[in-house]
């Protein structure tokens, strides 16, 4: 799919949890493109889902932390691999779409927002899912 560069350089920061982050890595040092970006996304969701427990049992600085994660994946992550040229209006909108999701993701922590989160996680959702839809497609046999 020609709507994202290669996300090669968003490999993440290793942490003092280095044996938890073995696992990630290889699946990303080994990852095609294509699963690079599935990754992002799962990581995406991920940090959003975490978010929201940490709304529920308000604590506010994990919920920042996680939220912080799921602006910084989607922003320097998927945002920024979208090739604007190749991808065209398709990626133009996928851009404005990733900018919606931040604004939601800002105000759910702006104003502990539970509802704006789940939107957040909701519009991902659908663009991560059409993605896995399109790219499965792509790798299927013909």
């Amino acid at each position: 799919m020609t709507i994202y560069a290669s996300p090669r350089g968003a490999r993440g920061s290793r942490s003092a949890g280095a044996y938890a982050n073995i696992g990630l890595e290889t699946k990303v040092l080994s990852a095609t493109p294509e699963q690079l970006i599935t990754l992002l996304f799962d990581g995406a969701l991920a940090a959003i889902t975490k978010a929201g427990l940490y709304l529920e049992n308000g604590d506010i600085q994990g919920r920042g932390t996680a939220i912080s994660k799921a602006i910084d994946i989607i922003d320097s992550g998927l945002k920024a691999s979208l090739d604007m040229e190749a991808g065209g209006e398709l990626s133009r909108n996928l851009a404005a779409t990733y900018e919606i999701i931040l604004h939601h993701l800002l105000q759910a922590n702006l104003h502990a927002d539970a509802q704006k989160l789940e939107l957040a996680k909701k519009l991902l959702a659908d663009i991560a899912d059409a993605w896995r839809t399109a790219t499965s497609k792509e790798s299927a046999p013909a």
